[in-house]
């Protein structure tokens, strides 16, 4: 087996033309940097020329080489090149001369076509470019250009819907994104880039009615059934849970802003009042710095919510909602929020005003076993990508970057 051979499998290069010199690779320092560059030549006899389209005979001679620096994926951390020589041809029939082609680069390109494909394929992890960008050595455009004309636009199939949608948005640029799921695992998702009315009004009627009527659940209340036959609407169970969380929690940094003395005790221990019941430790006893004696956590959670009525209230509603939401007891719900609605805090007659006003979609919450969830981690994975790129200045280009990590956008095939 040639050198010849083996240096074209380290590269990853398909020509066959190539041959390579006795002393193939040397390191230099190219713009200030030390990298490994490889010395090859391309050569062989055209069919024809590439300007006029004469068949190849004597009006057609050798005219030199021209040396191009293409860019090659790295190899063990260093910037790789290949110095490539390509053979020159004149052609006496058209007096125009033209330089051989080669699979590995396209025609005025120094950025060989392995390092688009490896740009193209990063871009699937959870990575900025500027990084992916350096990491091939190529400039931050040179990636968002690759990406853009890699993969192909994803259109979503009008002619079909699921059956459950979920619905969540995110923030890009100066807008608020709708971005709306089915809720099974593989479910297709989709990303607009207008207001909420946009969505409503003109994304959904692009489906056929057919797919509109075959909607059945949807976990958004602004759906109407002007673009669904019947939907079921309701909100997902954590934000029932989270609004009376949150109103407890303020009503605890009210009582400890009053209340100096047990100041420190209301701010250490935040999260005992949050805390499933089922979970509290009634066993082990261990020093407490605040109170200085050993105690547990019911011990610590009785006492604070001992320091004010309205706190005791409201954490006793607090652990009703909780226990409503996980048996799905919709009848108890409403009774807990009627009798307890006098005597617990202002944020939470606020968080109880809150669900009565959509009370009905509340029910089906508790009555069927859909949830946000998958649609939450989306959404979670779209935030880390926009953070650790500081922010994207065009959304379509943003949009395509979270088709291609979720597999939406599938590469272009040559």
């Amino acid at each position: 087996m040639s050198h010849h051979h083996s240096i074209r499998n380290l590269l990853n290069i398909k020509d066959k033309n190539i041959t390579f010199d006795e002393n193939f690779c040397s390191t230099e320092t190219i713009k200030k940097v030390k990298a490994k560059v490889f010395h090859g030549t391309l050569t062989y006899q055209p069919k024809a020329c590439y300007a006029c389209g004469h068949v190849f005979d004597d009006q057609i001679i050798k005219h030199g080489f021209k040396t191009s620096l293409i860019k090659m994926p790295s190899i063990s951390g260093f910037h790789t090149y290949l110095k490539l020589r390509k053979q020159r041809y004149f052609c006496k029939h058209c007096h125009s001369t033209f330089t051989l082609k080669t699979s590995v680069v396209a025609k005025n390109c120094c950025i060989s076509n392995n390092t688009k494909v490896s740009i193209a394929l990063n871009a699937k992890d959870k990575i900025s470019e500027k990084d992916i960008a350096m990491k091939h050595n190529v400039s931050h455009a040179t990636v968002s250009r690759v990406i853009d004309s890699f993969y192909s636009y994803y259109q979503p199939n009008v002619h079909y819907l699921p059956q459950h949608l979920c619905f969540d948005e995110f923030k890009s640029l100066l807008e608020r994104c709708p971005l709306f799921s089915s809720t099974l695992k593989r479910g297709r998702w989709w990303i607009s880039w207008r207001t909420e009315d946009y969505i409503l009004k003109e994304y959904f009627l692009r489906y056929s009615k057919k797919a509109r009527d075959s909607v059945k659940n949807d976990c958004h209340r602004y759906v109407q059934p002007l673009y669904f036959l019947n939907p079921r609407s309701f909100p997902d169970k954590f934000h029932i849970l989270q609004l009376f969380s949150r109103a407890l929690n303020k009503t605890r940094i009210n009582v400890m802003n009053r209340d100096k003395k047990n100041y420190n005790k209301l701010k250490k221990y935040w999260k005992l009042l949050l805390k499933d019941q089922t979970k509290l430790d009634y066993k082990n006893y261990t020093y407490h710095r605040c109170f200085k004696k050993h105690m547990c956590e019911v011990e610590i959670l009785h006492y604070l919510i001992d320091l004010d009525s309205e706190l005791k209230a409201s954490y006793e509603l607090y652990l009703y909602v909780r226990h409503c939401i996980k048996t799905k007891d919709f009848e108890l719900l409403k009774k807990t929020l009627e009798n307890k609605q006098n005597i617990v805090s202002s944020y939470m007659k606020t968080a109880i005003k809150t669900i009565n006003k959509y009370i009905n979609y509340v029910e089906n919450t508790l009555k069927y076993d859909y949830n946000n969830g998958i649609l939450e981690g989306i959404h979670n994975k779209i935030k880390v990508i926009k953070r650790i790129s500081f922010g994207y200045r065009s959304f379509y280009h943003f949009r395509n970057r979270i088709f291609i990590t979720q597999n939406l956008a599938k590469i272009k095939t040559a």
